[in-house]
């Protein structure tokens, strides 16, 4: 049977009802320490987010679908964006099915007129925008400085770090002055754990944008916006690297998880959506500037394969 706990949050004058489903058998490498299942929450905390205009880019699956969905929740008008026309239109429409105010905007935001198009295109759609969510990123090139080039490095930068202060610019003069205003930047741990990170690029870019958020904080802070990062560890979704990794290596997946997991698993796209509403949230915000890590606790032991040494 499901247990049920109740969390009083005193600050807000919220309750969150906390549902925890019993794990499969055998299903967890730490027994008895931790459920293996995302647990079910029920939130009676009114987060202010309705109607709310929020852009998130990189947004057709995985973790951008993941938090879209959490801010079509709340009630918000959601623009979506993505490089792929078919994945797009299908989150779309899942969205709107669900009942959402919902708009679409093909972009490779590292073009900087697909990217001007996209933050017009908001706008245009909505009238403003209240939310930024800079969730696109990824790699490129060898692990280690041998196996990559300087071009490689250069695309890495751009693609987590250039392309986000860009859709910054461009979303400024549209999030100036309204109440609320918020931008989140989607970085990794893996900004201050080289040991964990994909390849050393990533890394540096994912630590350079932690850096960054603090300064465009500063920077924000007379336009009314704050700007914060999110840091997800290693997320499971279908299809993503992981799951492909899971499938090909399930040995090697389930070493990595025993040592580097002590909550027997990797996280959830919609726990990093959960905490990624919250913080653009009202009731967050004297939260600025800041880098919250969402990883269950994840410990420093590289998978196989991906060690530097």
């Amino acid at each position: 049977m499901a247990r049920r706990a109740v969390i009083r949050v005193g600050c807000a004058g919220g309750i969150v009802v906390l549902e925890v489903g019993a794990s499969r058998a055998g299903s967890c490498v730490y027994p008895g320490r931790w459920q293996t299942s995302i647990p079910k929450v029920a939130s009676l905390m009114n987060l202010h987010l309705k109607d709310k205009i929020v852009l998130i880019t990189g947004s057709s699956r995985g973790i951008g679908l993941a938090i879209a969905k959490a801010f079509a929740a709340e009630g918000c008008r959601v623009m979506l964006s993505a490089r792929s026309a078919s994945a797009l239109g299908e989150a779309e429409a899942t969205l709107r099915a669900g009942g959402a105010e919902v708009a679409a905007q093909i972009a490779d935001v590292t073009l900087p007129d697909q990217a001007a198009r996209l933050a017009e295109a908001t706008a245009a759609a909505f009238g403003g925008i209240d939310i930024l969510i800079n969730n696109v990123g990824g790699g490129r090139g060898g692990p280690r400085i041998a196996d990559s080039t300087d071009d490689d490095w250069r695309a890495v930068f751009e693609l987590n770090l250039v392309q986000t202060l860009r859709m910054m610019r461009l979303a400024l003069p549209h999030m100036s002055g309204r109440p609320g205003a918020a931008v989140i930047n989607v970085a990794s741990i893996s900004g201050w754990s080289p040991q964990l990170a994909m390849a050393g690029q990533y890394g540096a870019a994912k630590a350079a944008l932690i850096y960054a958020t603090e300064r465009w904080a500063l920077e924000f802070v007379p336009n009314g916006i704050r700007v914060n990062a999110v840091s997800p560890g290693s997320i499971l979704v279908e299809g993503n690297g992981w799951d492909r990794y899971r499938r090909a290596s399930p040995d090697d997946f389930d070493d990595y998880v025993r040592h580097g997991f002590p909550m027997g698993r990797l996280g959830a796209g919609e726990e990093v959506a959960d905490v990624i509403v919250f913080i653009a949230s009202l009731r967050a915000h004297w939260i600025n500037g800041r880098n919250i890590p969402v990883d269950g606790l994840e410990q420093p032991y590289a998978p196989v394969g991906r060690r530097p040494f």
